[in-house]
């Protein structure tokens, strides 16, 4: 046996992009989605009712490509949360929930098909809508371990396809650009994607930052376009800004699910929360400076009013003695 073959044998077999049956990374049963958009999926009429009537992959895809125009968690204008705080507020609000966009309820329900490796990659390349692509690559976000991520999306970071993600319009953008964001961001339109984490977020931003250079090296810097170039899109890109989005992520996983919520009390003020606390002290006490100022003046007046009516009634008082002492010398 020759030592190529000997060496064939011990080998391990991978089998994280050779098995055609996906693992599912999380929760199997939100898919990591945000509980409050599973349960508005759930229970809208569109998912209950007509995604149920389908049931095979091919017919999920042909209603991606006829109902998808955007990729948002909801459609536009049916969210109100302007004003809204506390339970009501932000992604967790019990009454700040919306339309859920079809663009999820299909997500959710490729979800239910339990989708195998060839079918999500059939979706990746498909030829007929970007959404289409896009919500693959949504799936793969949402249901596969954060240390595959870049082994799915590294055949798509120049990829030019043009893809409009925003509700009503106004947002285009290229597919490399979106499956980037899908890498390096949290958050996707008000939501969150799931956690990655921390050494596996430096191990993606490695090897991006190595596909950057390489294709510096390869493509000359006219080739890429103003605010959409996907070079600019990474190049931006930096580790003290992933910091604070993680930071920002840890926030809003604490406010939706509840985490910690009971030692936010014993939790000493940030040094921003303490500036603005002795700014709102400082504003209280030129208001009560100004009110004693305001008492003070208003109790002088008074005082002055009173001696001034006093003096008047004085005078009227002499005035009416020196008219009874005129009468009475008059009449004697």
């Amino acid at each position: 046996m020759s030592e190529v073959e000997e060496y064939n044998q011990q080998k391990p077999v991978k089998t994280s992009k050779q098995h055609n049956v996906l693992p599912i990374w999380g929760n199997e049963q939100t898919m990591n989605l945000n509980p409050l958009i599973l349960a508005n999926i759930q229970g809208s009429s569109y998912f209950k009712v007509h995604l149920f009537k389908l049931k095979t992959y091919h017919e999920v895809v042909d209603e991606i490509y006829y109902q998808v125009k955007h990729l948002e968690p909801w459609e536009r204008g049916s969210r109100k949360t302007a004003g809204q705080t506390g339970m009501c507020g932000g992604v967790r609000g019990v009454g700040a929930g919306g339309i859920v966009s079809t663009a999820f309820c299909l997500l959710y329900k490729l979800y239910t098909l339990r989708l195998t490796r060839k079918q999500v990659n059939g979706l990746l390349q498909h030829t007929d809508s970007p959404y289409i692509r896009a919500l693959g690559f949504m799936y793969i976000r949402y249901t596969q371990p954060p240390a595959d991520l870049f082994d799915w999306y590294a055949d798509y970071l120049d990829d030019e396809e043009e893809v409009d993600p925003r509700a009503g319009g106004g947002g285009s953008t290229t597919m490399g650009a979106i499956v980037r964001q899908m890498l390096i961001k949290l958050d996707w339109f008000s939501t969150l994607f799931p956690r990655i984490p921390v050494p596996i977020q430096k191990q993606i931003e490695q090897k991006l930052a190595e596909h950057n250079r390489q294709s510096n090296a390869t493509k000359p810097a006219a080739n890429y376009r103003g605010g959409n170039s996907n070079n600019n899109a990474n190049t931006n890109y930096n580790t003290g800004r992933m910091d604070s989005d993680r930071r920002e992520h840890d926030d809003r996983d604490r406010r939706d699910y509840g985490e910690g919520d009971r030692h936010a009390k014993d939790r000493p003020p940030r040094r921003d929360e303490r500036d603005r606390e002795r700014d709102r002290d400082r504003d209280r006490e030129r208001d009560r400076d100004r009110r004693d100022r305001e008492r003070d003046h208003n109790r002088d007046r008074h005082r002055e009013r009173s001696r001034s009516r006093d003096r008047h009634q004085d005078k009227a008082r002499d005035r009416h003695r020196q008219r009874s002492r005129s009468r009475d010398r008059r009449y004697r």
